[in-house]
């Protein structure tokens, strides 16, 4: 897995790229000398917990025939002063799904992507506690 990073602007405006071609854009805020043109590297770190876990939930959902007909979720990040840096001390992590699902099936999918399967919270995890909840037809699990 490799990254490419190409400066954009004589600020903090970032272009990265994957070794498949597909791009994102990173900046700052303007309070930190950014112009905002695209997310910070903290908000990419949430968006990764969401994705990974998400791909999870919805492989494993899809192997037990669970039928989604929508499935959104919210991440949250709190963060610490450490020294000059401030990490994420605590993610929460709120999955909204609807469909045919049984109830149990959804719970135990969000339980075993983050004890098992998501790469990217098992990578935050000596550093950040992740906390998660189930939605599910409008009913929290």
């Amino acid at each position: 897995m490799k990254i490419t990073l190409n400066r954009v602007n004589e600020n903090f405006h970032f272009e990265l790229k994957n070794d498949r071609g597909h791009l994102v854009n990173v900046d700052a805020r303007p309070e930190f000398g950014g112009n905002d043109m695209g997310p910070s590297p903290m908000e990419l770190v949430l968006m990764g917990v969401a994705g990974c876990s998400g791909i999870d939930m919805i492989s494993i959902l899809k192997k037990q025939r669970q039928e989604i007909t929508s499935f959104k979720a919210e991440v949250e990040g709190e963060r610490v002063q450490v020294g000059e840096a401030k990490p994420f001390k605590d993610i929460h992590v709120v999955f909204y799904l609807e469909g045919n699902i049984i109830p149990e099936k959804a719970a135990r999918a969000a339980q075993l992507s983050f004890e098992k399967y998501c790469s990217v919270s098992k990578t935050l995890e000596p550093t950040a506690t992740i906390h998660y909840k189930v939605v599910l037809n409008g009913e929290e699990l």
